[in-house]
C-alpha cells in the first residue's frame, strides 16, 4: 500500500530513472552554495562484529555502537555493546575531553578494552575525526574494531594482545544528527534546511556527496531536493502535503530506498519542540523486491545479530535534523 501523501499528490514527486556514480549532468545549481549547511553535532556508527570463540568452536555475533558528539556540554565519544537480539545495548562507556587513554569495561560475557589517541586528530565540519587518530576495541582480548590511520600505533597495540586473530567487523548503520535551520521571517527564506554529508553505501563502494535541501517561503510551497554527487535524484514539491514519502535510486549497482518524514520539522512550534526531520537511506539485499518502507519503519538494529549470512545485511544511513541546537 502506498503512502497516503504520495497517493494524494503523486505528481509532485519526481525520482530520477537511475543514478550511477560519476554519470549524468548536475542539476543541483549554484543556489545551494549561498545557504550555509546546518551544523552536524553527533555521529553514531553501529558495527556488526563476527568473532570466533575457541572454547565453543563457533562464531559469535555482537554489535558495537560508537557515537561521536560535539555539543556545548559534551565533546568526545561513547561506546556501547549489544550481544543478542533479546538484550539492550550495555551501559555506555563515555570519553569526554580526554584525548588519549585506555579503559576496560564489562558487558555481560564480554570484557571490552578500548584504546584511543585523538591528540593530533583532524576534524572536518562534524564531531568525527577524519585523520591523525585511532580507536581500537578489544573483546575478550581479540581485536574487534579498528578505526583510524595511525598504523604504527595500532600495530603496537596488536603486539600487546595475546590473541592475534582480528574479528571481522562491518558497518551496518550510520546516524548523523544535525541542528539549526535558516529561519528568518524578514526575508523570503522563512523555512530552509540544508544538510550536507558524505556516505558509502557498501564496503567496496565509492564515497558520495549527499545534499538534502528544503526551501520555501512557508510550509505550503516548501520543496525538497536530494542530490548525490551534485546530481538531483529526488525532487518533492508541495512538501507541506508530501511531508512523508519514499523513493528509490540506483547507486553503485545497488538499489537504495530513501524515506523522509518532515512533519514535525514543518509543523511543530519551535518554542516547544526541536522539530525533527528524518531522512533514511537503506540498501536492498538479495531478492528483496519490496520497498522497505512498506514493512516496519522502525529499523531494529539488534536483529542484525541473528543474521549469520553477511550478504543479507544491508546498510542504513539515517540523517536526523532538528530546528534547535541540542542541549
Amino acid at each position: 500500500m502506498k503512502n497516503i501523501a504520495i497517493c494524494y499528490n503523486e505528481h509532485a514527486i519526481k525520482v530520477s530513472d537511475s543514478y550511477c556514480s560519476g554519470g549524468g549532468s548536475s542539476k543541483q545549481g549554484n543556489s545551494s552554495h549561498s545557504i550555509a549547511p546546518s551544523i552536524q553535532n553527533a555521529v553514531t556508527c553501529i558495527y556488526k562484529v563476527d568473532q570466533y570463540t575457541a572454547k565453543k568452536k563457533k562464531k559469535q555475533y555482537f554489535l558495537i555502537r560508537l557515537t561521536w558528539c560535539n555539543t556545548l556540554l559534551k565533546k568526545g565519544f561513547s561506546i556501547a555493546v549489544c550481544e543478542n537480539a533479546f538484550s539492550a545495548f550495555s551501559k555506555t562507556f563515555t570519553v569526554v575531553r580526554k584525548e588519549y587513554g585506555q579503559e576496560t569495561f564489562e558487558s555481560s560475557s564480554l570484557i571490552m578494552d578500548v584504546f584511543w589517541d585523538l591528540r593530533v586528530a583532524k576534524y572536518g565540519s562534524g564531531p568525527e575525526p577524519v585523520a591523525g587518530f585511532y580507536v581500537v576495541v578489544l573483546a575478550n582480548s581479540e581485536v574487534s574494531l579498528i578505526l583510524g590511520d595511525m598504523e604504527q600505533e595500532i600495530l603496537e597495540i596488536k603486539k600487546r594482545v595475546l590473541e592475534t586473530r582480528v574479528s571481522r567487523f562491518t558497518l551496518v548503520s550510520r546516524i548523523e544528527r544535525f541542528s539549526g535551520t535558516n529561519n528568518n521571517h524578514k526575508n523570503n527564506n522563512n523555512y530552509t534546511g540544508v544538510y550536507a554529508t558524505r556516505a558509502k553505501f557498501s564496503e567496496t563502494g565509492n564515497w558520495h556527496e549527499i545534499l538534502i535541501k528544503c526551501t520555501g517561503n512557508n510550509y505550503q510551497d516548501m520543496e525538497m531536493r536530494v542530490c548525490i554527487d551534485k546530481k538531483s535524484v529526488i525532487e518533492v514539491k508541495r512538501l507541506g502535503w508530501n511531508f512523508r514519502g519514499n523513493g528509490t535510486v540506483f547507486v553503485d549497482g545497488l538499489l537504495v530506498d530513501f524515506m523522509w518524514n518532515v512533519h514535525d520539522w514543518l509543523f511543530s512550534p519551535t518554542t516547544t519542540t526541536k522539530g525533527y526531520a528524518v531522512f533514511l537511506f537503506r540498501t536492498r539485499r538479495g531478492a528483496d523486491s519490496r520497498l522497505w518502507l512498506e514493512e516496519k519503519i522502525n529499523f531494529d538494529e539488534k536483529q542484525l545479530i541473528n543474521d549469520e549470512h553477511e550478504e543479507k545485511v544491508g546498510f542504513s544511513f539515517l540523517i536526523c535534523a532538528s530546528k534547535n541546537n541540542p542541549d
